[in-house]
């Protein structure tokens, strides 16, 4: 069943000759960022904005996750030079706050942990001041792989929950709700300074009391920070939008998930896990 796509959900123009800087540098040092390679609605907005979410360890996915546009199959061959090159990104962008991400890679034995840690130590020498955030897979809970990056001293460590336990069949086969909340958990365990951030996509066919359990066992792990937002479905092969949540939803779910004592809270159609991920951390 097609639904009409609300007005409230009509993406504003930006500007096009930033958007493009930002583009000629990505392709100039052969990086990938999530906001291309998830078509996310909020590429002309960061691009703009000259910020911009890299994607490590290739563009392809080892996973099937049926709300996500990242071409899925074998991992490609790790680029020994992609932190360096995300360095000089960052320098040329003038950045101040950085996110990196990566495709999930159940291929390599410690799923990507040390190429994190390449890339945090690449960005650190370029400058210590720079605020990272990393945006990480489950890398299977294999708590050595969690240790890295732990070690590496991210100020922010990002896991998306992504949807409510029940949907976790259709939309993230190959995941696991619970070790998702694990590795969240570990995350403080092993570090209590490090702010801990998750995600959760609204209008796969979740309802209210799910969402709102969602928000009490990421609170139970110690969950620092979240973000909510309108799930978009990328094509009609991947897993259908049930639903459109009105913004006021949107407004309620952020005073819920305030009450619950995160300390802060991102709640809307358009937000993403690293969507203006800096006042997020800044305003928390």
């Amino acid at each position: 069943m097609y639904i009409v796509k609300p007005e409230w959900l009509r993406i504003k123009h930006r500007d096009s000759e930033k958007k493009k800087e930002v583009e000629q540098i990505l392709k100039k040092f052969s990086l990938n960022t999530v906001c291309q390679e998830a078509n996310c609605p909020n590429i002309n907005e960061c691009f703009s904005k000259k910020t911009a979410t890299f994607m490590i360890l290739g563009n392809i996915c080892t996973r099937n996750c049926t709300f996500c546009n990242v071409k899925k199959g074998e991992g490609t061959e790790i680029d020994v030079n992609e932190p360096e090159n995300i360095a000089k990104a960052v320098n040329k962008l003038n950045l101040q706050y950085v996110v990196i991400t990566s495709v999930t890679r159940d291929d390599l034995e410690d799923g990507g942990a040390n190429h994190f840690v390449n890339v945090i130590g690449k960005i650190r020498a370029l400058n210590k001041n720079i605020i990272i955030e990393v945006l990480i897979p489950d890398f299977k809970g294999k708590e050595d792989s969690i240790l890295k990056v732990v070690q590496a001293k991210p100020e922010i460590i990002n896991h998306n929950i992504e949807t409510v336990s029940r949907l976790y069949r259709s939309v993230r086969p190959m995941a696991s709700y619970k070790r998702s909340l694990d590795l969240i958990k570990k995350i403080k365990l092993l570090d209590n300074s490090i702010f801990t951030k998750s995600g959760i996509m609204l209008g796969l066919g979740e309802k209210e009391k799910e969402v709102i359990k969602v928000f009490k066992d990421l609170r139970n792990v110690d969950c620092d920070l979240l973000t909510i937002g309108q799930y978009l479905s990328p094509s009609k092969k991947h897993h259908p939008i049930v639903e459109f949540i009105h913004p006021d939803i949107f407004k309620k779910y952020k005073k819920i998930g305030l009450d619950l004592d995160f300390k802060y809270v991102a709640s809307g159609p358009f937000v993403r896990s690293s969507y203006n991920a800096k006042e997020l951390f800044i305003n928390r």
